[in-house]
């Protein structure tokens, strides 16, 4: 039918008016030098920059994966009780983990618990800010919306480009992509939280003389905290999802054999690391959810 149209119609209303590609070609190497330069002029001011991050990350991957195991089992068993005061929960991550150990990934597991461990640190250091900002400016938030919509939409595998063109291959790089990843909730849900709390605490506050600064600090923030520790939940699920992708640029860990897996078609060996992710997330999600509720509970019955 379309070809049939174009019969009766000008050529120019039938095929769509492009730019020319000469000049298309002309713009890409001009945007791509550009870049390139700007990564030869500044690349030690950034590797600089990095280096803390990078030396942080060592510190705590061999933290994790020299710790006996049942040391380290035994402190993630306090902490998932503590955060989630639930039996179930605390017999699940036993079971998880040991199963982990038993398949021979406990050692690539310790490795992607340092890795999101450090993103998700990131994402929380950068993003409470910005959601704090967006929620006092509603101008700070018709202009971070649409970056954090463009974050969350574009594909992983295309800001994986610049990250590695700036920064390298190599575990620091594959961080950074990863907070990009998971840090839009973070700061949504921290803005959501914020905002989300009731006019009338605020105008209490207000009657007793509170500043700005104390209001946030004293009222605002702890009353977002049940919606800050979704976001935290959701960050810490993306940046689980984003370690395979990040296996690409040099990342370690369950990412890096699930893609070794991919590409020569070891099926056992991909399902056996893809089961080891999930059973982190399971473990992260169902004790930050806990809390998230231990939480919601009692600001009730503090504010109720």
């Amino acid at each position: 039918m379309a070809s049939t149209l174009c019969n009766y119609i000008p050529e120019l209303l039938c095929k769509f008016p492009e730019i020319d590609d000469t000049v298309m070609r002309g713009v890409r190497k001009s945007v791509d030098d550009s870049f390139k330069g700007f990564v030869r002029a500044y690349g030690n001011v950034i590797d600089a920059v990095t280096h803390p991050l990078q030396v942080f990350l060592n510190w705590l991957e061999a933290l994790f994966v020299n710790t006996p195991w049942f040391i380290f089992l035994a402190v993630m068993v306090l902490i998932v009780y503590f955060a989630s005061r639930n039996l179930r929960i605390v017999a699940l991550t036993i079971v998880g983990m040991l199963l982990i150990g038993f398949v021979g990934l406990w050692e690539d597991t310790m490795i992607t618990l340092a890795i999101v461990t450090v993103s998700t640190l990131l994402a929380i250091v950068i993003g409470i800010p910005i959601g704090i900002l967006m929620a006092r400016s509603d101008r700070a938030q018709s202009i971070v919306n649409p970056i954090l919509d463009v974050m969350q939409t574009l594909p992983s595998f295309v800001y994986l480009i610049p990250v590695v063109m700036v920064f390298g291959i190599g575990k620091v790089p594959g961080v950074i992509a990863v907070v990009i990843y998971a840090v839009p909730p973070m700061i949504r849900l921290t803005n959501l939280g914020i905002r989300l709390v009731d006019r009338e605490v605020l105008e209490a506050a207000d009657a007793f003389g509170s500043s700005p600064g104390q209001k946030l600090m004293n009222v605002q923030i702890p009353l977002a905290l049940p919606t800050v520790m979704a976001g935290i939940n959701q960050t810490i699920m993306m940046s689980l999802a984003m370690v395979v992708v990040a296996s690409m640029i040099g990342v370690g860990g369950l990412g890096k054999n699930v893609l070794q897996a991919i590409s020569n078609q070891f099926l056992t060996i991909g399902f056996l690391n893809g089961f080891a992710l999930v059973a982190i997330a399971i473990i992260f999600d169902r004790a930050s959810q806990a809390y998230g509720k231990r939480l919601q509970r009692h600001t009730e019955v503090v504010h109720g």
